[in-house]
């Protein structure tokens, strides 16, 4: 814990013996005594520091103690100090009387009882500590307050989130599973029937097909949701293996082929270059199907171009589309589990294909990144090291 900061007092008097006396006597274990040799001097002490008691001579040439009260009366910065005067006037004066009118606690006449200036001084600045004690108590409390609001707002929000998320779950998982369901009635009604008819050649190809992109679809939930789990527990391995890059994009692009058609777009590829690395293919994969995925879906039946550069010691994929962006403030949080794009009229998505594949692209040694600006569409860009050849590790 940090030391709490010496107390500071402030000396006023025209004469340099009277300061070093003065002095000697304030003197103690985390103090700070500041001289000043006039009120302007004084003056410009006030502007700088915070002094937990001033000490005043009344008879100065210039500006006397009793003006110099005045001024520190007057200003938001030091109105609070407390004032003790000194004076070797005679008390016949009545300074006493004009000293507490100009706001000071005490009086005190020369010359001085070292008891007296000790013992005043100790009470003002254990006031002094006490109210800085309780000024870094009630600071530490607003503090912890702000902090458990904000712990609070974000515990909501993670609230919100999962109970959004385990009804966009499902969602997601009742659709294909009452396609299912469906065809497997109408199926066995037709068995029923004695309808064998139905079920010649094409039908069952076309039955199959059906069944296996239902199938598919369950299957990719769940495969996302248990790497979500491996990459929270930190389970998730990767398989190296040698990869031939502008390979497996094409394959991929070709995939996705009739899912861009579906929805009135197209994918340009332009990776002229082969290039090896040693990567787990099957990961690299599921990064690139995820970010053209939502390029299809956020990209405004636009086309979409994937494009291959070859670095030195490094590759980088880009996936760029031509949708409306996405705006400032969601692209912080756009990587985070369980956001979804809300820029798109059809479905968004669970909220873990971004999060999935930037934590994949993270356990590669890599990066993957965004770039995107109103109106000009977005860009993710996939960065991986490149190696030719498995590590010495690598078995």
């Amino acid at each position: 814990m940090q030391d709490a900061a010496p107390t500071k007092l402030l000396i006023v008097d025209d004469l340099p013996e009277n300061l070093q006396a003065l002095e000697a006597l304030l003197r103690g274990e985390r103090r700070e005594v500041h001289r000043a040799g006039s009120g302007e001097e004084a003056l410009a002490l006030l502007l700088q520091h915070d002094f937990a008691l001033a000490i005043l001579d009344v008879q100065m040439p210039g500006m006397n103690g009793f003006e110099l009260a005045e001024l520190m009366r007057g200003t938001e910065r030091t109105r609070q100090i407390p004032i003790v005067f000194v004076t070797a006037a005679g008390k016949e004066l009545n300074y006493s009387f004009k000293g507490y009118e100009a706001g000071a606690v005490d009086v005190l006449y020369k010359p001085l009882d070292p008891y007296a200036v000790k013992s005043k001084a100790e009470v003002f600045v254990a006031l002094h500590q006490q109210r800085e004690a309780m000024r870094q108590q009630v600071l530490a409390l607003e503090a912890a307050r702000r902090e458990q609001e904000e712990t609070k707002a974000q515990l909501q929000h993670a609230l919100r989130m999962r109970d959004e998320f385990m009804s966009l779950v499902s969602h997601e998982m009742r659709t294909p599973l009452n396609t299912l369901y469906l065809e497997a009635q109408l199926r066995k009604l037709q068995l029923e029937r004695g309808n064998m008819a139905a079920f010649g050649p094409e039908e069952l190809r076309r039955m199959l097909s059906r069944d296996d992109r239902q199938i598919q679809n369950i299957v990719r939930l769940i495969d996302d949701m248990l790497d979500v789990s491996r990459i929270r527990s930190g389970k998730l391995s990767l398989r190296p293996g040698a990869v031939q890059l502008a390979g497996l994009l094409g394959r991929v692009v070709q995939d996705l082929a009739p899912q861009a058609a579906t929805v009135g777009a197209s994918i340009v590829l332009d990776a002229p270059t082969p290039v090896c690395g040693w990567w787990d293919d099957f990961r690299i994969e599921q990064i690139v199907v995820n970010l053209l995925t939502n390029a299809l879906r956020y990209g405004g039946a636009q086309p979409v171009v994937v494009t291959l550069a070859v670095m030195a010691d490094s590759v980088r994929v880009d996936v760029r589309d031509n949708g409306p962006g996405i705006a400032p403030q969601h692209q912080a949080r756009i990587f985070d589990l369980y956001e979804r794009g809300v820029d798109s009229e059809g479905p968004s998505g669970l909220g873990l294909g971004l999060y999935i594949s930037r934590q994949l692209a993270e356990a590669h040694g890599g990066s993957l990144t965004l770039h995107s600006e109103a109106g000009a569409g977005a860009v993710f860009s996939l960065t991986l090291p490149r190696t030719e050849a498995p590590p010495a590790d690598a078995g």
